[in-house]
């Protein structure tokens, strides 16, 4: 479904992404793994269309969408979360999910995903005609994961869904994440909490300066990658032939 191709990206003069190259198949959750700063973030802004790769392909459904605006991503069927969520904090729960449905023209179908999100996230129906801005933070959250899918996303990137969270509301948004998961939807995440990633995601890659050090599934990164050494920004010697590396 996407895959990024020896994307290299930068801000100003610094060059974040070296040539990375990432793959999600349709219907698979993967997660971004690495040290703060490895270029995780950079790899789904780049996807989103939020900053333009200076070489290399993002290739979504057969398409190169390099560069092309964020809104035209968005319709073309990816949606993103961000670090900091940015909720309206001004506007109504009501109004958010609206924002999130610009891409409708149906009004049927709003009332009728409008539902669907309430079903998802049970806290928003008892708080629609609350200031987002007066919402807890786990409830910000599930917000800003209601506003993504409200564009019918085929792809949702989630970047750190779990920051700043207390432990509780971590398990809550994690229980979420698997959900939509085992209903199909196919999601790229960047999560600081690498073991809750490693227990629900398909594959995962471990980031460093802005390429893949290594990949595969949760099993075999943990017999041959020191997880926690990789997310402090190293990753050990001699890999072995179960796992993909460079």
């Amino acid at each position: 479904m996407l895959e990024l191709k020896e994307v290299y990206a930068q801000y100003g003069a610094v060059t974040i992404l070296r040539g990375i190259t990432v793959e999600v198949n349709e219907g698979e959750l993967v997660a971004l793994i690495g040290s703060n700063g490895a270029g995780k973030t950079t790899s789904l802004a780049t996807v989103a269309g939020i900053l333009r790769p200076s070489a290399g392909s993002v290739v979504f459904r057969g398409e190169n969408i390099a560069g092309l605006p964020p809104e035209t991503i968005v319709r073309k069927g990816i949606a993103m979360v961000p670090e900091d969520r940015e909720i309206f904090p001004a506007l109504t729960v009501e109004q958010n999910l609206r924002l999130g449905a610009f891409i409708l023209r149906d009004r049927e179908q709003y009332r009728h995903d409008l539902k669907e999100m309430f079903d998802l996230f049970p806290i928003l129906s008892e708080r629609l005609d609350q200031a987002a801005g007066t919402l807890s933070g786990g409830e910000q959250q599930q917000l800003a994961i209601a506003r993504a899918l409200m564009s019918h996303p085929k792809l949702l990137m989630l970047d750190e869904p779990s920051l700043g969270l207390a432990p509780r509301l971590v398990k809550q948004v994690f229980d979420l994440i698997q959900r939509l998961h085992r209903e199909g939807m196919t999601i790229l995440m960047v999560e600081q909490n690498v073991a809750q990633s490693l227990r629900i995601a398909d594959r995962a890659y471990v980031i460093r300066t802005g390429q893949v050090e290594a990949s595969g599934t949760p099993e075999e990164l943990r017999r041959h990658v020191d997880v926690e050494t990789a997310y402090l920004g190293a990753t050990r010697s001699g890999r072995q032939s179960g796992i993909n590396g460079k």
